[in-house]
């Protein structure tokens, strides 16, 4: 399992069983030496550079989504970037290696063909060198359970790559819902092979209506059909933005009367009601440079001393302690 590390794609012998198998999604019988096969490692059970990891039962049951799957260029789904098929596909697990968890080291697996052609005559070259290696799959996940709390993460309110009482949040992925495609890519989400996931276990429906909601100037479309499964995944979403928005007020309304009671203390003469009103109209991170700005004011007119604290008697004379003698 070693070998992971170095490759994604590596040249792979053809045989009468791989013919077989190829077969299943060829019109006529190829010949051996028409094909080239190599094997490709999609995805493991490592924690990603996204904070994410399919757990090794999530592997297991995307090994027969991915068979029959197209590979492409950089996750572009158009008829020309058709590269490749996937005829085969399974998790192995490692004896001896372990992920970061700890856990046995698991990979998925696939086996892919391609015609040897004047057109993929570089692109093959490229495998055959090392060079064209790195992978991604597209696919959607039905769960996405936080290494905190062990809830849904797009609800909990925990975040992905942060720190909690010494452990890191991240997402494990279960339940796989669809594959759609693998790809071919520059740098991808896993260190091992990469693998690229829809937004939040999206789907590239959603996708595609998230990028046409967000990108300035995107053209809207009249039409937009969703399945059951990605309306459910969008309201997740939605939810979980929703939740997101209610405590980014409740910490901006905290910080605007933080800032007005500050402000009230360093200068007495401004009406409260202008310094609300004022407070009303800013951003969070002009709020906090104000709120920075007034309680070192506000420690200049009314600096804070401890009540038992000893003042100096006039003229620095003796018994300044006095006050304090039984």
């Amino acid at each position: 399992m070693e070998h992971y590390r170095k490759a994604a794609a590596q040249p792979a012998p053809l045989d009468e069983d791989t013919l077989r198998r190829i077969g299943q999604f060829a019109k006529t019988p190829p010949a051996a030496e028409s094909l080239f096969v190599f094997s490709v490692v999609l995805c493991d059970n490592e924690i990603d550079r996204d904070w994410d990891q399919f757990s090794t039962a999530a592997l297991t049951a995307l090994a027969p989504m991915m068979v029959g799957k197209t590979g492409i260029f950089d996750h572009n789904p158009q008829a020309g970037n058709q590269l490749a098929r996937l005829f085969d596909c399974r998790v192995e697990v490692s004896d001896t290696r372990r992920n970061s968890l700890g856990e046995p080291y698991a990979a998925l697996v696939g086996r892919a063909y391609m015609v040897r052609s004047e057109k993929n005559r570089d692109f093959i070259a490229d495998i055959e060198a090392g060079i064209k290696k790195e992978v991604s799959i597209s696919c959607s996940m039905g769960r996405q359970t936080c290494s905190i709390c062990g809830k849904d993460i797009r609800r909990c309110g925990h975040t992905r790559g942060r720190q909690y009482a010494g452990r890191r949040c991240f997402a494990v992925l279960d339940e796989p819902g669809d594959a759609y495609e693998w790809s071919f890519v520059a740098v991808p989400a896993q260190r091992a092979a990469g693998v690229t996931k829809a937004k939040k276990g999206g789907t590239p429906m959603e996708e595609a209506m998230f990028k046409s909601l967000f990108t300035p100037g995107a053209a809207l479309p009249d039409e937009l059909l969703l399945r059951g499964s990605e309306v459910q995944a969008l309201r997740g979403e939605i939810e979980a933005l929703q939740k997101q928005a209610a405590l980014g007020e409740q910490y901006r309304a905290a910080l605007a009367g933080e800032v007005t009671r500050l402000a009230c203390l360093a200068q007495p003469q401004l009406p409260r009601r202008t310094m609300e009103a004022v407070c009303g109209r800013l951003t969070v991170e002009e709020l906090t440079e104000l709120e920075k700005a007034y309680r070192a004011a506000a420690a200049n007119v009314l600096p804070l001393q401890p009540q038992t604290a000893p003042r100096p008697a006039a003229g620095g004379k003796p018994g300044a302690d006095a006050g304090f003698r039984i």
